[in-house]
């Protein structure tokens, strides 16, 4: 970041100006992007790439944040988010992984080839409603395809008033549609599997020219993925967040925001004869009647099942592992403190 940047032009707010002591001697400032043991800040008139202290490491910071640092640079505080995208970690380990923070609009891109996948995008669709992001979904490669039609209407199905814009992401003209969500002040983010246009995107976006590769002749795939996360200034004003490409994105604790995405399923569950309906024998089963009547697509049904059940193993094998922490953290505790005890009785 080259030039100077107000608060207001990265990104601040009320909602974080109310979690701040005016008489308290700290600085806020954005981090614009996230490396192993270090980050990039950007305050008023202020830019600087940090190590991350034992303390700051454990506030789990990801891009988009916003902190408060002392004098000398230090991360002191990690404010509350008005929104945060993330994920189950890879692995058997039931961690959260936070992806980007404090998003206004997210990019939901596709592309008009084999890579297009409803129940991608409907994955896609409840991060970015978890998040309180406006989700917008952007059909790249639509200057090759033969029709975009098919894949427009497909998507337009997927949630009320979501927002499909079919686009050549390598042509200046096409992209223009996106703009109004890249003004000052706002910030944007993608997400999307690998090689269907992000970085493309981001450049023309931008300006910026990001490495990419061409998509493999055998699957329209490509083989460039970004490997960090990282804010990108827009011309208009706002901010880009580029993510990694993410083909096992886990769903964690984002229950409600399925019913934003599937709500003619949550509607109908309601209206079941019984509360505990699994929605698949039971008599009065609102679901399957709707489905025999042809008002409900049974695929769709599934797919939120499929959603739902991921979503509850995640958040509770989550919810075991951090109870299971704190248990073990007492448990030391207790020892500890009969140690304590027991030297003190031998004086």
């Amino acid at each position: 970041m080259s030039a100077p940047e107000s608060l207001q032009k990265l990104g601040w707010r009320p909602f974080f100006q109310a979690q701040t002591d005016p008489d308290a001697d700290v600085r806020p400032a954005r981090v614009l992007s996230v490396h192993r043991g270090r980050v990039d800040l950007a305050g008023e008139d202020w830019h600087a790439v940090i190590e991350l202290s034992p303390k700051a490491g454990a506030m789990q910071i990801t891009v988009g944040d916003w902190v408060l640092t002392d004098e000398q640079q230090h991360i002191v505080q990690r404010l509350d988010r008005f929104g945060a995208f993330r994920r189950r970690a890879a692995g058997t380990a039931a961690d959260v992984q936070m992806i980007a923070a404090n998003v206004d609009t997210l990019f939901i891109v596709t592309s008009a080839n084999r890579d297009f996948n409803i129940a991608r995008l409907e994955r896609y669709l409840a991060i970015g409603h978890d998040a309180g992001a406006f989700p917008v979904i952007v059909i790249s490669k639509a200057d090759i395809a033969d029709s975009v039609d098919e894949y427009v209407a497909a998507a337009s199905g997927l949630a009320p008033g979501v927002l499909v814009e079919p686009l050549n992401a390598l042509d200046p003209q096409d992209v223009e549609v996106l703009r109004p969500w890249c003004e000052t002040g706002q910030t944007v983010a993608l997400l999307g599997s690998s090689g269907v246009g992000k970085s493309t995107l981001t450049n023309t976006l931008t300006g910026e020219q990001l490495q990419t590769r061409a998509a493999r002749e055998d699957d329209q795939r490509g083989r460039h993925t970004t490997t960090s996360r990282s804010m990108h200034r827009l011309p208009q004003g706002g901010w880009l967040i580029d993510t990694p490409g993410m083909r096992e994105l886990q769903l964690v604790d984002v229950g409600d925001a399925l019913g934003d995405v599937f709500p003619e399923v949550t509607a109908l569950a309601a209206q079941c004869r019984f509360s505990d309906c699994s929605h698949e024998t039971e008599p009065g089963c609102a679901l399957q009647s709707a489905i025999d009547e042809g008002r409900l697509d049974a695929e769709r049904l599934r797919r939120y099942r499929k959603l739902q059940a991921e979503d509850r193993r995640n958040s509770e094998s989550v919810a075991e592992r951090r109870s299971r922490d704190k248990g073990f953290g007492k448990m030391i505790k207790t020892v500890m403190a009969g140690k304590r005890q027991e030297r003190g009785g031998r004086r």
